[in-house]
């Protein structure tokens, strides 16, 4: 999900210990610390009931998986994120393949998250396109088979925020949503308990003008797999608000339109000459439009609190009480450990790859009222909501 900010810090070299020993894949340790335990408890401040009202509140998404400890959009990420405990594993962002099957890639191009840089079997596939307006350089899901694409291997996507990634570069292979859909049950029927997963459609509108619509696709495999209702433990989200129009009318399961920064305009938007923007989106007029035909919000950060011209936070938007008040859940993105992703204030030092203070970054925005957080270290969410409910 999401566009992630560039940053040209260089790596850094004395990293912090990670938070909850997530390095070590093991669960058990990690729920083990102290204060965990009232974590759990969360699952009880939720709303009761099935559905979105079974989860607790607020929920840990794991963002890509467990993607601050191990390559995004891999098995490996997937069930490391539920092994720290997240409510809602985000597997994944789904790209379609040449031969019509969705994968799970943060983008459709795969040059920065694969090692197909290094197959020369492919060298001749390296093409510039026009991206949601943007020329991008690389190599496109697109132009595979699937066939082809599970000959190459996951690689850690920002190695100089997260250079303990690289130690699993080339161990995973390009999951496809219809494994993700068999995974989730395999992993419901292991730990006992329900695994929700909380995918999204991207670049629906480039990918429809090619012949390759998200959408119908999404839906056949969750109708094929029993998933498909209000209830189904899957959330379906998009930045393109026409997405989730679609697949309201194909399925019945939660929806979520993703928001972007507030002067920006969903691609869909721009493709059919609406002169709206985020801003617009945001407003109580927008909102209501929104809880027409989705469930809830998924915000940047930013619009839930602003940022002042140095980095600080400013004063909390009314988003949060906008959105409830006609009936809509927020889920922003992303909550990160490292340095470059916090809020000037919560830094600690200036290397890319060092912690920073992130449990008072979470206090602040949980005290906005939010209805949960996409994260790429539950553990560390999980001890924060520890906290928040602790009070």
């Amino acid at each position: 999900m999401g566009s992630d900010q560039a940053n040209g810090q260089t790596q850094g070299t004395g990293r912090r210990a990670l938070l909850g020993a997530a390095v070590l894949g093991a669960g058990g340790a990690v729920l083990g610390l102290p204060g965990t335990a009232r974590a759990a408890d969360a699952r009880t401040a939720g709303h009761g009931g099935r559905g979105l009202k079974s989860l607790p509140v607020p929920t840990i998404i794991g963002h890509r998986g467990a993607s601050g400890y191990r390559p995004e959009h891999t098995f490996g990420s997937y069930e490391l994120a539920l092994d720290l405990g997240a409510d809602v594993v985000e597997a994944g962002d789904l790209v379609p393949t040449k031969d019509g099957h969705l994968v799970c890639r943060h983008e459709p191009e795969i040059g920065g998250t694969t090692d197909v840089a290094s197959h020369p079997e492919f060298a001749g596939r390296r093409t510039t396109k026009v991206l949601d307006g943007v020329p991008t350089t690389g190599w496109f899901t697109e132009d595979f088979t699937l066939a082809e694409l599970k000959t190459l291997r996951a690689v850690e996507r920002i190695p100089a925020n997260r250079p303990h990634n690289t130690l699993y570069d080339g161990r995973w292979e390009i999951p496809t949503f219809e494994e993700v859909l068999k995974w989730q049950d395999e992993q419901t029927r292991k730990r006992g308990r329900q695994v929700w997963i909380y995918p999204e459609t991207k670049h629906p509108t480039y990918f429809r003008k090619l012949g390759l619509g998200l959408e119908e696709r999404v839906a056949k495999l969750l109708h094929k797999y029993g998933k498909d209702s209000r209830n189904s433990p899957v959330i379906l989200q998009s930045f393109e608000p026409t997405s989730i129009q679609r697949l309201n009318r194909l399925v019945d399961n939660p929806l979520v339109v993703l928001l972007s920064s507030a002067g920006s305009r969903p691609y869909d938007f721009v493709e059919a000459n609406d002169p709206r923007t985020v801003a617009d989106l945001i407003t109580p007029k927008g909102l209501r439009e929104i809880a027409g035909y989705a469930q809830g919000i998924g915000p940047t950060l930013d619009l839930v609190i602003p940022k002042k011209a140095d980095g600080t936070l400013a004063e909390p938007a009314t988003l949060v009480s906008d959105a409830h008040k006609v009936g809509l859940i927020l889920h922003p993105y992303t909550m990160r450990n490292e340095n470059p992703f916090l809020p000037a204030e919560y830094r600690k030092g200036t290397a890319a790859d060092a912690y920073g203070d992130v449990f008072g970054a979470w206090r602040t925005y949980l005290a906005t009222g939010i209805d949960g957080v996409f994260t790429d270290n539950a553990d560390t969410g999980l001890l924060a909501r520890a906290d928040f409910l602790g009070r």
